[in-house]
């Protein structure tokens, strides 16, 4: 099979990530992304390496039997929620299916490592249950009309206004509706990657599920010819905060953005209207929380997280970490440190991002924790210059999972006898964990959670006891 071939297969399962295994007629298997299991799809393959194809999906010719339900007016153009037509407790089990296949690749199947695969926790809801949305200006062909949502699938320039998003609420429909109308009415040019030229970049929509609080921060460069900025960003204010939301506005927020990647990044942001910051509460606990900041995007299915984390750390002795010492690595806002605070003697957590770090400092001060303590750097640097060692260690990696020399320190420098592993990328997780088996740690038991309904993304949860014969 040669680049370039178009042909036509039967999904025979999807690895993750989204990767639909599609056989042929003639029984040659082609990767092709964005497919449901039992679907019959065209595709046309776009790389060769290693005798193994891949290949663009053109067309579902036939629908999975698998799938039933209505899609969002988006679906299949949209680049998220490949899942959306498939019932909520198949999904779950095609996310499952997909985590064993790596870990047991990784370091073999319950059977042969002696772990416990407890199964996968569904999220409490199924749509609307995102937090944060990170909508990007550009246009849905080529000089056509401003247009404001999401990148269309498989396309790096166009991109689709999803203004009937099925996983937000109506808050970001009205707050995405509002903005597009009132630029498009004063034809402010986006920008254009090609180009480098526009005004236009993003719009960060952040709302709290448990307070309702909403802050909204738009995203632009500096190129201001042809209209007055001020003029401008204060109409846009007023159209934001004159239409009718179930939540309340927090803070409205203008952040400069001159760099030509195409991601959001803070180069100066001013206060348009209220405060550059909002609340959200998990688990009894009250958390501060900034446009940049780290924080799980479905609050109440961070809750069904970390209580599943808490009690894979405590297990059935409640009393375990009296008198102990955890360190949280990669600790983000501090959200975990904080919940293990109450039950060990103290929690140290280290964060690369500044802001993040900040913000854990004032959320555990603001829950009345001075047990926990926040250093600011990379995880890899910092292990070096920690003095006291930790009797436990909770480690919630990025999406790439943990640096192998880091991993080598963790293992070699502390040597606890437990240790738990939260991961947002399962295929991050089986390498790690891989690694994590080389240097005697075994696998005690495994669970996941689901935190992104409709998408192929799911977090996992691992604890692990350091074997005793090493």
């Amino acid at each position: 099979m040669k680049k370039g071939f178009r042909g036509t297969g039967t999904v025979e399962r999807v690895d993750f990530p989204n990767k639909g295994i599609a056989v042929t007629d003639d029984g040659n298997r082609v990767i092709v992304k964005n497919t449901i299991p039992g679907q019959k799809v065209e595709f046309v393959v776009n790389k060769v390496k290693h005798q193994r194809a891949e290949g663009r999906l053109m067309e579902v010719i036939e629908k999975s039997p698998l799938e039933t339900e209505e899609p969002c007016p988006h679906f299949g153009m949209c680049g998220g929620c490949t899942y959306q037509t498939v019932p909520y407790e198949k999904q779950l089990d095609m996310k499952l299916t997909q985590v064993k296949k790596l870990i047991s690749d990784a370091i073999g199947t319950e059977e042969e490592s002696g772990y416990e695969f407890i199964g996968i926790h569904g999220s409490p809801k199924k749509s609307e249950y995102r937090n944060k949305m990170e909508f990007s200006f550009g246009d849905e062909y080529k000089d056509g009309p401003l247009a404001l949502g999401m990148h269309k699938r498989g396309s790096f320039y166009d991109l689709v206004t999803v203004s009937d998003c099925q996983i937000v609420d109506e808050d970001f429909r009205t707050i995405l509706k509002a903005t597009l109308d009132y630029f498009s009415k004063n034809n402010i040019p986006y920008f254009h990657r090609a180009t480098h030229k526009g005004y236009l970049r993003h719009l960060l929509v952040r709302k709290a599920t448990k307070t309702g609080e909403i802050i909204v921060d738009l995203v632009t460069t500096t190129q201001t010819e042809g209209f007055d900025e001020e003029e401008l960003l204060a109409g846009f204010r007023y159209a934001l905060l004159t239409r009718h939301y179930d939540g309340r506005f927090k803070g409205v927020l203008h952040t400069k953005n001159d760099s030509v990647a195409d991601v959001v990044k803070n180069e100066g942001t001013e206060v348009l209207y209220g405060d550059s910051y909002f609340y959200e509460e998990l688990l009894g606990l009250k958390f501060k929380i900034t446009p940049f900041s780290f924080f799980q995007t479905n609050s109440l299915g961070a809750e069904v997280l970390y209580e599943t984390a808490r009690e894979f750390i405590l297990g059935d002795d409640k009393d375990s970490l009296n008198g102990k010492t955890v360190y949280d690595l990669y600790s983000g806002t501090g959200t975990i440190a904080q919940l293990m605070a109450p039950v060990c003697k103290e929690v140290v957590g280290v964060e690369i991002v500044e802001e993040a770090v900040c913000a854990a400092k004032e959320n555990a001060a603001r829950n009345g924790l001075d047990n926990c303590k926040f250093i600011a750097g990379d995880v890899l640097k910092v292990l070096d210059e920690i003095e006291e060692k930790p009797d436990y260690i909770i480690l919630d990696p990025p999406r790439d999972g943990i640096h192998p020399k880091a991993i080598g320190k963790i293992i070699d420098m502390f040597r606890v006898d437990r240790m738990i592993y939260i991961s947002c990328k399962p295929s991050s997780l089986a390498r790690d964990l891989k690694l994590l088996q080389e240097g005697g740690y075994h696998v005690e038991k495994i669970a996941c959670v689901d935190m992104f309904p409709n998408t192929y993304h799911v977090e996992t949860i691992c604890a692990l006891k350091r074997m005793t014969s090493r």
